[in-house]
């Protein structure tokens, strides 16, 4: 008997959905599942299961539940549903009349392998149709409208299963619940329409598992991001994860930013590597907390977040300018009147009738200070004698006089000079006391400056009034420098040169290389703060330029770290300083690295002249400045590496990965195209396992003929746009762009013809023809690797020469220059024929097209314009 509202029609509704993840998917020789399909809120002590309802209706009725795709248009699927009541991969079940809603307590999925997916999709297909289970889902055009228990042609099953298997994701199901109710003869004719499911994931898919962050190296960073984190995590898809930081309040998100990686920065689906972002406000006056969390591309799922601390920066890292503003004493602090204490540790003292001395105006005293220039200044000068004490003197004894207490063993000192001591049946014995030692000494150091002093109002060079005080350098301030310390960071060249002058020829203590707190030595602060004149004059005077910082960085290193090259060019002059260029430091960077982070192209050029090795690895993954140069996007640093530096193009870091995996991952079309242009190979694999084996049932027909190998991962694998997959399969790069187009400066060379070309081709190639020299004297010295690639170097030449605007006067000039006689000779009669019969003009865009057919299979052709 049919009880139903006549009022409102019947229809099929879910009031459970299954659970979506952590359930797993199993392959047939694994046998049954343990446990069916959960439902959402299926918790461990109160299971739930997925349920359907048919509202409005109450009554016997059939339900019917296949596996759809997680897709807009919703397809068959080929996995399989089993359990009871199961059969052929779809489940049915009738709903018996006291009852109104229905549960799945014992589905199960059956995972179909990637060789049978098209067969079983088609075998699904013709069963869906015959048994009129097709309403709700795609097939094929032609047949999508009929309903019904039909048969259909089996070539639109056949083709439709081959196209939709290449698209299925094998990993996501969904369930398609449809309810018949019966009709008038008993069947199950009447069809409600079908209700789909939440998209339900295979738990060993990467893209299903619960994203979570285990941990992290660092919880905190600058606000100028840009720091390197690694983070542990479970399973993640590398193409498919994002690393999200951002900061909300009670209005909502206030700021969103992503890390920095490539798919190559991901290690075996559960490590990141990534670097910071910028926070949105670089003026941070104080520490302030956001959130780090892992968020899913394909369906926006995150993890739980976690705190980050975002720091303000620190601008003067070194300290130089904290120390250029410390306040210095007056001039008349040290008039020996006495003072507070002033730029070195200590008290200040009272006056002294010299203006100097411990304790005088001005300044305590310095650490470090040697003890030989330190007195002490006794009151008395009681002193005992006894047999053993005494002195033998080699120098003449002052004739004062002296005298004795008969009733002791000791005498007192009244001349402050020496002391003559004796004991009955004794040789009288002379001896000096403290305060004689220290006035004859304080004497003599009187003496040495003021004869500094006349020497210095004679010459007026300020080394003599540092000469008698080099022993006063080791003395060392609140923050360990040195005079010569704080000579570089307040900028006194002079002061910096002549001290260092007079230090070089001090025996004994190094103290051009002694270190402030920091681990600084003055070279080292003369290049932070690029005082070229001041480096100079340390490296002369003996300076060690081999010692390192705190960070491990000698003074090449700090050079290369800035911008401006200078001061690279500079210590480069130097043959000790050559011999570090390959020198890592402690973060495992060595010169040509920190040059390429700081995009100094002019410090690459220096390093690789200087004979660089171009293929030295930082230590921390092996990358090279060519990696380093395409993570950073730079067309610029990676050709001038490719042409000038001849770096390998498909070098590999630790993991296999070369430039152009880095490239692709990251979606760089112009680094794509460059290194493609460049000779890279795009098959290159690398060690990351294309995809990873979770059990032995998976077996398709190429990995039983190659036993198990699983092939790493290529640039075509990892490309991040269809535009980088075209480049790596060959379709050239054509630059899109809305500046206008440049166009170069017009020379004459188009004077000279095609025959007068060839001749000085001929004469540039021969044994000595010197078509390098040429280009060095003409400016085109920098695309010597590639015009060696090309058929006719010299050819190539003149062609880029006549492109870049080039006058044949200044072509003449050169062939002087260099000394070629026989190409001097071709192009002055040459010279002479066109002053009577001019030849047509050559266009540019012509000479492009010829420039890029010459070029060694065009690839210099394309490094060639990205520099120029």
């Amino acid at each position: 008997v049919l009880c139903h509202d006549l009022i409102a029609e019947p229809y099929l509704q879910i009031i459970e959905q299954p659970k979506q993840r952590g359930f797993r998917f199993r392959y047939g020789c694994e046998g049954p599942s343990h446990g069916g399909l959960p439902g959402a809120s299926s918790e461990k002590n109160r299971k739930s299961y997925p349920q359907v309802k048919i509202c409005n209706y109450q009554g016997l009725a059939r339900v019917v539940v296949q596996l759809v795709t997680n897709s807009k248009d919703a397809h068959l699927h080929a996995h399989s549903l089993v359990g009871k009541q199961c059969d052929k991969g779809i489940c049915i079940t009738d709903l018996q009349p006291k009852d109104c809603s229905i549960s799945f307590p014992n589905l199960g999925i059956l995972h179909v392998t990637k060789k049978n997916v098209s067969k079983t999709l088609e075998d699904r297909m013709t069963e869906a149709y015959r048994m009129g289970y097709n309403c709700g889902i795609v097939i094929h055009p032609e047949i999508d409208t009929i309903q019904g228990e039909v048969r259909i042609p089996r070539e639109l099953t056949g083709h439709a299963a081959t196209k939709q298997a290449k698209e299925m994701d094998l990993s996501v199901v969904r369930l398609m619940f449809t309810a018949f109710l019966p009709d008038s003869d008993g069947g199950f004719s009447r069809r409600l329409d079908p209700v789909i499911s939440d998209p339900i994931f295979d738990s060993k898919a990467p893209n299903a598992s619960n994203l979570k962050i285990v941990r992290m190296d660092r919880t905190a960073g600058c606000v100028t991001g840009g720091e390197e984190v690694y983070l542990l995590c479970d399973k993640v898809q590398k193409d498919d994860i994002q690393v999200r930081f951002y900061e909300d309040d009670e209005t909502g998100l206030t700021w969103e930013a992503f890390g920095d990686f490539s798919p190559t920065d991901v290690h075996r689906q559960f490590a990141i590597v990534f670097k910071t972002p910028k926070y949105r406000d670089l003026n941070l006056q104080k520490p302030t907390s956001v959130f780090v969390q892992l968020k899913r591309k394909s369906d926006n799922e995150t993890s739980e977040p976690k705190p980050f601390t975002y720091h303000p920066q620190i601008i003067d890292k070194e300290e130089v300018q904290r120390k250029r503003q410390k306040t210095l004493p007056n001039f008349q602090d040290y008039n020996g009147q006495g003072g507070a204490g002033g730029m070195y540790r200590g008290p200040g003292g009272g006056g002294s009738a010299t203006g100097g001395g411990p304790g005088s105006g001005g300044g305590g005293t310095p650490k470090n200070v040697s003890e030989s220039f330190i007195f002490t200044q006794q009151k008395e000068c009681d002193f005992k004698v006894n047999e053993t004490s005494h002195v033998n003197f080699k120098w003449p004894i002052s004739q004062k006089s002296f005298t004795r207490d008969e009733g002791t063993d000791y005498c007192t000192c009244r001349c402050r000079t020496v002391c003559l001591c004796w004991k009955p049946g004794l040789l009288m014995t002379a001896f000096l006391c403290p305060e004689c030692v220290l006035e004859a000494r304080l004497v003599d150091v009187a003496e040495r400056q003021a004869e500094a002093l006349f020497h210095y109002a004679v010459t007026g060079d300020v080394r003599y009034l540092m000469a008698p005080q080099r022993h006063l350098m080791t003395a060392q301030d609140e923050n360990g420098d040195t005079g010569l310390h704080l000579g570089v960071i307040h900028s006194q060249t002079d002061a910096v040169r002549s001290l260092a002058q007079v230090l070089s020829a001090l025996p004994g203590e190094e103290v051009l290389n002694m270190r402030n707190d920091l681990y600084q030595t003055p070279l080292h602060l003369a290049v932070i703060t690029q005082q070229k004149e001041a480096a100079e004059a340390l490296v002369l005077a003996g300076a060690d330029v081999t010692l390192s910082d705190r960070h491990g960085n000698t003074a090449l290193h700090l050079a290369t770290q800035q911008k401006e090259g200078g001061m690279v060019g500079f210590l480069l002059r130097h043959r000790e300083v050559v011999e570090l260029v390959d020198l890592p430091n402690t973060a495992g960077f060595c010169s040509l690295h920190l040059a390429v982070l700081a995009n100094s192209l002019c410090s690459l050029r220096d390093l690789l002249v200087s004979g660089g090795n171009v293929e030295v690895q930082e230590r921390s993954c092996g990358r090279t400045a060519l990696h380093l140069a395409t993570e950073l996007d730079n067309v610029s640093l990676a050709g001038c590496l490719l042409l000038e530096g001849n770096a390998d193009v498909d070098c590999c870091t630790y993991n296999g990965s070369s430039p152009l995996h880095i490239a692709a991952g990251r979606g760089s079309v112009k680094l794509t195209a460059l290194l493609m242009a460049a000779g890279a190979n795009p098959h290159k694999e690398n060690f990351e396992p294309l995809f990873f084996r979770e059990d032995d049932c998976y077996v398709d027909e190429e990995e039983e003929q190659d036993e198990g190998y699983i092939p790493g991962m290529t640039p075509l694998n990892m490309a991040a746009t269809p535009e980088v997959l075209e480049i790596l399969n060959g379709k050239e790069y054509k630059p899109e762009t809305t500046i206008p187009v440049f166009i170069p400066p017009q020379g004459d060379m188009r004077s000279l013809g095609s025959d007068t070309k060839r001749a000085l081709c001929q004469a540039l190639e021969c044994q000595g023809g010197s078509w390098e020299s040429l280009a060095n004297t003409l400016g085109l010295g920098i695309l010597n690797s590639a015009f060696r690639l090309s058929p006719s170097p010299a050819s190539t030449l003149l062609d880029s020469y006549e492109v870049s605007g080039g006058m044949v006067k200044d072509l003449l000039e050169g062939l002087r220059t260099v000394d070629n006689s026989t190409a001097l000779t071709v192009l002055q009669g040459a010279l002479c024929e066109t002053e009577q019969a001019p030849l047509a003009p050559q266009s540019t865009t012509e000479l492009l097209g010829k420039l890029k057919k010459d070029s060694a299979s065009s690839s210099m052709y394309y490094i060639y314009i990205y520099i120029y």
